[in-house]
């Protein structure tokens, strides 16, 4: 799967609607190979990051919450 997709479960503070809409959109471009979804598949795009977002409310985790800010100085460093 592509690198630029980021991990969105697993953080403290969980994601919000935004880092779930680019991380679908980031999804469906890999799948389906289009550079930038078209407007007559927005909506399509919309049920998809609905989705996601359900999907990730639902899954439980064993191991301690990251902090999103650690985790990005992490990647940077």
């Amino acid at each position: 799967m592509c690198r630029n997709i980021r991990p969105l479960y697993g953080f403290e503070p969980s994601s919000n609607e935004d880092e779930v809409r680019s991380v679908s959109a980031q999804f469906v471009r890999k799948i389906s190979g289009f550079t930038k979804p078209s407007i007559v598949n927005a909506a399509a795009l919309e049920t998809i990051s609905a989705y996601v977002y359900m999907f990730s409310d639902q899954l439980a985790i064993s191991a301690l919450k990251k902090n999103r800010e650690i985790e990005a100085a992490k990647r940077y460093a």
